[in-house]
């Protein structure tokens, strides 16, 4: 805590920020975020998370170097009056434990093991909270631990941390507590025992569920290639025209592979002959139900042939606004230099040039976060606890 009293925290493999803004809306400051790619941090930046520059670390969490710039971070808080970091969120890859990758590499265990590090800087830097964000298999997956011993990371958490945190976790799907999109996920989070606090009050709420319609039913409807003219970031990504016949007659529910005519169906078209799209995927080409939660939004949200892509009516993917609506990002989270007035006024021209430059960084970025809201409840949950208010 600041010597005015206010919270901080630390992020790790933070990618955009979209999931510890929460923590910036509910009045922390961001000692340090560390992210390994470059586009992803300066989103960062936009978002003026940090105070300091140097608090913006760019680099791979198993260097050294890279965790000294996180403890001179700290350090230089210490000398301004902090007394000891609050919380550390830790979000590590989880490609190569997630049940949807079908394509694990042969170093999965080493990957996985990035959540060591993650506990190795908890108990070098003794936060009072602790945040583990991963998927659902996330604590029964195997790591290699500093022995060289390959052990469940659950196994791990407890044996490493549990001496001096109280430690809790669930696995929640995030649109049953406050989230507006489908997302299973494990949460842990631990509290120093200094503290008389029970980590199960720290996860957020059940909440009702809102439905596709509720959300962004009423949005502009958008022709080929359109942007709203009052909001740039909704717009209709384009695709190679002859596909939009695969969706163009399909009902909500119904994927292209329904369709009776075959040139309808997701093909190709060799030698003059009709092949069709043979690797089926119930998910891929299907029109979404205007009338149920959202699906998981997923980093490949810009192809008709990702995983539930393809809005409930338009014959597109979801714009950059609907998908920052589903996965609770504020309009508040800057993804450009420019302001949105300044976006909305510029040519169709230049409006299709600076999509082309930010667009996918935008969506993937969007596709591999915490829903803000799950970090925001988290955060005003621990300021609850320990009898602060967002005043």
């Amino acid at each position: 805590m600041t010597k005015d009293n206010k919270l901080t925290y630390i992020s790790l493999f933070s990618s955009a920020g979209v999931g510890c803004y929460g923590f910036k809306l509910n009045q922390f400051e961001c000692i340090a975020t560390n992210e390994i790619i470059a586009r992803r941090l300066s989103i960062q930046k936009l978002n003026h998370k940090c105070q300091y520059e140097t608090g913006y670390i760019c680099g791979d969490i198993i260097q050294a170097e890279t965790k000294q710039q996180i403890y001179t971070e700290i350090q230089r808080w210490y000398e301004l009056g902090n007394d000891r970091v609050d919380v550390l969120v830790a979000t590590p890859p989880c490609q190569g434990m997630s049940v949807a990758n079908h394509k694990k590499a042969d170093d999965e265990i080493k990957r996985n093991s990035l959540v060591v590090e993650s506990i190795d800087l908890i108990k070098i830097i003794k936060p009072r909270f602790f945040v583990l964000e991963n998927v659902q298999a996330f604590l029964k997956t195997g790591c290699v631990n500093q022995q060289g011993e390959v052990v469940a990371i659950g196994d791990l958490i407890v044996n490493e941390l549990g001496l001096n945190y109280r430690i809790a976790h669930k696995i929640i799907n995030f649109k049953n507590h406050g989230a507006n999109s489908s997302r299973t996920r494990t949460l842990v989070i631990g509290v120093s025992k200094e503290l008389d606090i029970d980590p199960e009050h720290l996860f957020p709420k059940a909440e009702n569920e809102k439905t596709l319609f509720e959300l962004i039913g009423k949005m502009k409807s958008l022709d080929w290639g359109e942007y709203d003219a009052d909001d740039f970031y909704h717009s209709f990504r384009i695709y190679p025209e002859h596909m939009r016949a695969w969706i163009k007659d399909i009902k909500q529910g119904q994927s292209a592979f329904d369709n009776a005519d075959l040139h309808k169906q997701p093909h190709k078209i060799v030698n003059g002959k009709i092949v069709l799209n043979h690797s089926k995927n119930g998910d891929k080409y299907t029109r979404q139900y205007y009338d149920k939660v959202a699906p998981c939004i997923h980093t490949r949200n810009d192809q008709l042939a990702s995983q539930n892509t393809v809005h409930p009516i338009d014959d597109r993917v979801f714009s950059i606004r609907e998908l920052m609506i589903l996965m609770n990002i504020p309009e508040s989270f800057q993804w450009s230099n420019n302001s949105l007035a300044e976006l909305n006024a510029l040519s169709l021209d230049n409006k299709r040039k600076h999509s082309k430059k930010t667009e996918m960084n935008i969506r993937q970025s969007i596709g591999e976060a915490v829903p803000t809201i799950i970090f925001e409840r988290i955060a005003n949950n621990i300021k609850t606890q320990i009898g602060m208010s967002n005043d």
